[in-house]
C-alpha cells in the first residue's frame, strides 16, 4: 500500500490534495493516496499556496522557508518538501 509521505535524508515529502475556499485550515485525512488539507484562501494569485505553506510551517513549528511546493503550483495535487521537521510529526503522518 502506497503512503502519502516519504523521507530523503532529513527532508519529508508529502503528497497532498488541497481544497481551497474551505471554512478552516485543517488536516482532514486521506484523499485517495494523498493527505487532504483544507485551506481558507482562494486559489487565485497564489494565495492558497502561500496559506498552505504557512499552515504546514505553523503546524510543524518551522520557519516558512523550510516548506516548499515542489510540484503542483497550479493544481490541487501537490508535492511538498519539508526540511528537518521534528514537532507534531506523529499527527501529520498518522492518517
Amino acid at each position: 500500500m502506497k503512503t502519502y509521505y516519504y523521507w530523503r535524508e532529513k527532508t519529508l515529502f508529502l503528497e497532498v490534495y488541497v481544497q481551497p475556499n474551505a471554512s478552516k485550515n485543517s488536516l482532514v485525512g486521506k484523499h485517495g493516496e494523498r493527505l487532504k488539507i483544507t485551506i481558507t484562501a482562494p486559489p487565485n494569485d497564489n494565495q492558497a499556496n502561500q496559506t498552505l505553506i504557512k499552515f504546514i510551517a505553523q503546524y510543524l513549528n518551522l520557519p516558512k522557508n523550510q516548506v516548499h511546493i515542489i510540484k503542483g503550483q497550479h493544481s490541487r495535487n501537490k508535492l511538498i518538501a519539508i526540511n528537518s521537521p521534528h514537532k507534531n510529526l506523529e499527527t501529520l503522518l498518522a492518517f
